[in-house]
């Protein structure tokens, strides 16, 4: 079970901003290599290249870890509901303006299920069951393998029709896909709620027998990523349209 402290005594943990920073860092190289290829500037196949397929994966997986590494922190803390849903409500909104910047720039493939309206839903599970502990561990397992399985089963054993129903955004959003939507961004529930359930139990694990590995200061050269995943969503709405914006201007400047 979670100890509640008073509000007074929460504090942020430089070592898990830090793990939160290096998952920025990582996105914004990702990222910027992925606009240098949308404007031409390089030629790669962001979409089948195992290279690039890898690296996202794991720079979600990463994601969704610090997530839910923070909300088992966040609950030990004493977090209430309050302060968890103005929170939630700001994912929920930039998941909003997500979803309207990509329908502008990608009509037909615009994100409306990514990274962070998957955070949002999962958020609110992990919140629910972050003081199961160790279970958390067997969950995150079973959503893992709830998602093969599932979607094995659907395409072998099931009616097409309900194969193709799961296919469609009513309820791909969990995950139980037989082909790939079409869409910039797609985090459905399964598998990755096992990740996020995966960062509570250790972050359960982190505030409890593993206190000893968050005390202290971290690194001179390791703050500058704290600092990032300290205003980590701040960071994620606004890196884009500056990496974009650059691309613009240099590309401007190069023809004139």
């Amino acid at each position: 079970m979670f100890v509640s402290v008073p509000v007074a005594t929460v504090k942020r943990l430089d070592a898990v901003d830090a793990l939160r920073g290096l998952a920025m860092l990582w996105m914004t190289v990702f990222h910027f290599c992925f606009d240098l290829n949308q404007s031409g500037y390089i030629r790669q196949d962001f979409y089948h290249d195992a290279f690039w397929t890898w690296q996202r994966t794991l720079i979600v997986s990463l994601f969704l870890l610090c997530a839910g590494i923070g909300q088992a922190i966040a609950l030990r803390q004493g977090q209430s509901w309050g302060r968890f849903w103005r929170r939630w409500s700001q994912v929920m909104i930039c998941a909003l303006l997500v979803s309207t910047g990509s329908w502008w720039m990608y009509p037909q493939s615009f994100i409306y299920f990514g990274v962070l309206h998957g955070i949002a839903a999962m958020l609110i599970i992990v919140r629910l069951t972050a003081h199961w502990g160790r279970w958390l561990w067997l969950l995150g397992a079973l959503a893992i393998a709830a998602k093969f399985v599932g979607a094995s089963a659907l395409q072998t054993l099931a009616p097409d029709s309900l194969a193709q129903l799961f296919n469609t955004p009513l309820l791909n959003w969990l995950g139980l896909i037989t082909r790939l939507p079409e869409t910039q961004d797609y985090v459905p529930l399964l598998p990755w709620l096992g990740l996020m359930w995966w960062g509570a139990a250790f972050g359960s694990w982190l505030t409890g027998d593993g206190q000893r590995y968050l005390s202290g200061p971290i690194a001179r050269q390791l703050q500058p990523l704290a600092l990032m995943g300290r205003w980590s969503l701040s960071y994620y709405m606004l890196h884009q349209p500056l990496l974009i914006g650059t691309l613009l201007v240099f590309g401007w400047l190069v023809r004139y």
